[in-house]
């Protein structure tokens, strides 16, 4: 089942970026399964935070597989009139909890989503994804330092770990760096939903948690697995668009 709608998310994110001609694709592609396992643990007291916003194309497609939003609207992603532009906006969509995209703003908002809980006592867990590269950002580890301080174990950070920040930084030990901050880390393979959901059920210490997955940026399209940055932000040609098309259903 799992693989199933992974598969039919990518085929929506490929086919929105052809029509928009635009679309941060590879960034989408590595959080599919990501968003599949989140998304299916969460319960209604709980809310979720797209940090990397760019990846909007991930989310934006689920939500279409859920009834949430039409295919039309997201045929109609990045266009004059939209309600679906690059970066997820929470005055047009209700589905969304944050505005997102300015890298380093959505796991601050978490925190802050997660300290106010737990001084009103009210339940549920805040997810919230950011990207590798997103971690270069001195308000990513100002979060982890906060969240450890005021103890908020009813905050789950995931990182998509595609290794984006091999452009800046080196992605070795990012786990244990997390760690290090006083967040409890698990690693594990961000392409498995299964193994996603284990490890989202993990039962936490009071301290946050954080879950390292590995991934592969641009995630089912081998064309654009093996060149990811020329990907960064362009939409496929009609030919590619086929190929692509055709290589996931075939997967």
């Amino acid at each position: 089942m799992h693989n199933s709608l992974s598969k039919e998310i990518r085929k929506l994110i490929i086919d929105a970026a052809f029509n928009a001609k635009h679309g941060h694709i590879p960034s989408a592609l590595s959080i599919v399964e990501i968003i599949v396992a989140v998304h299916s643990i969460k319960n209604n007291q709980d809310e979720f935070i797209l940090s990397k916003g760019h990846g909007c194309l991930a989310l934006y497609s689920y939500l279409v597989t859920q009834n949430k939003l039409t295919k039309q609207e997201l045929q109609n992603f990045g266009k004059k009139g939209s309600r679906l532009g690059g970066h997820p906006d929470r005055n047009k969509v209700k589905e969304i909890y944050a505005s997102t995209g300015s890298l380093g703003h959505g796991l601050p908002i978490a925190v802050g989503a997660a300290l106010a809980r737990k001084i009103q006592k009210i339940p549920g867990l805040i997810y919230c994804i950011v990207g590798d590269g997103e971690s270069n950002e001195g308000t990513i580890w100002e979060s982890f330092t906060l969240a450890a301080k005021h103890n908020l174990n009813n905050l789950v950070c995931i990182v998509d770990n595609n290794k984006s920040q091999t452009r800046s930084l080196p992605t070795t030990n990012l786990a244990s760096k997390i760690k290090a901050f006083g967040w409890e880390v698990i690693e594990t393979d961000g392409h498995c939903v299964d193994d996603l959901i284990k490890v989202l059920k993990y039962n936490k210490s009071n301290k946050p948690f954080a879950i390292v997955a590995d991934t592969v940026k641009g995630k089912g399209v081998s064309d654009i697995e093996n060149d990811m940055f020329a990907w960064h932000h362009r939409a496929p040609s009609k030919e590619e668009y086929t190929n692509f098309i055709n290589e996931i259903n075939e997967a």
